[in-house]
Parts: C-alpha cells; structure tokens; sequence
C-alpha cells in the first residue's frame, strides 16, 4: 500500500463559484442582469420605500392621534322586527338588555352602541333607552304607545 493509491470513503464536495466566469457561461448562473448580478449588491430597504410614500406634512401624518379616530365603538342595528319577537310589552330596550337577549354582539368588551332602525312594524309599547332611534322607527314606536329615552 502506497500513499498515492489511498482513496477516502467520501469524496470532497466543493460549492461552485457562482459568477466567475468558467463553464457557467453568459449571466454565470446568477440569472438575471443589473443590480442583482453585480458583486456586493444591496436591494433598498422595502421600510424606506414605505416611509418616503407617506405625505410629508399634511394631512393626518402630522398629528394622527387627534386626527384620525381609531377607537371608534362600531354601531349595532337593530330591526323593530327583532324587537317585536323578542320583548315583552313594557320592557326597556337597551345595549345591555339587547345583549343579553343575544341580538348584539359585544364591540371592543362592551355593549355596543345601538340604532334602532324601522324594518316592519312594531306593536307593542317598549321603553327604548341609551339608542340611537331612526326617524321612522321612532314614529313607529311612538305610535305604538312607547316611549324613548335618549
């Protein structure tokens, strides 16, 4: 046995040298030409691009905690209809009671803020409170002997 006829048991795997010229040809196996293919490239920074698209004074960018409202409690509506099958005559309709009835969600923990709104008819005489009441909805309750609290 001679030093020159020993072989290893695995064989050297080297990575090949992407754009070095040699038997890669044209684009060198980088694929494309411009930026991408130079040595030492750097794409912008995708933030900076972000940031250079907001207006600079303007609008709500100077001062967006007074300007923009973000914590707006969404409003709930509620159909006569709904009203109708579900109250009994005299009861006080509220966002609590209308939550617990299962006619609303909860808005952000809470009751939401809730508008009656006049699809069909009502005929029973409700308490309506701490709602916002269409016009019409409000000519239907009222005709038929509720009252609203505002």
């Amino acid at each position: 046995m001679q030093l020159h006829t020993l072989t290893p048991h695995t064989k050297k795997k080297t990575s090949t040298a992407v754009g070095r010229g040699g038997k890669r040809g044209k684009t060198s196996g980088r694929g494309t030409k411009g930026q991408k293919a130079r040595a030492g490239h750097k794409m912008r920074p995708e933030m900076r691009d972000l940031i250079k698209k907001l207006p600079k004074r303007r609008g709500y960018g100077k001062n967006r905690a007074r300007t923009v409202r973000t914590n707006r409690i969404p409003v709930s509506s509620v159909n006569l209809a709904a009203l109708e099958s579900a109250f009994v005559a005299g009861e006080t309709v509220s966002p609590a009671t209308l939550l617990v009835k299962g006619l609303v969600r909860r808005a952000k923990g809470r009751a939401p803020m809730v508008k009656v709104l006049a699809t069909d008819s009502v005929s029973k005489a409700l308490v309506v409170a701490r709602c916002e009441v269409s016009k019409p909805a409000r000519a239907a309750l009222l005709a038929a002997g509720g009252t609203i609290h505002d």
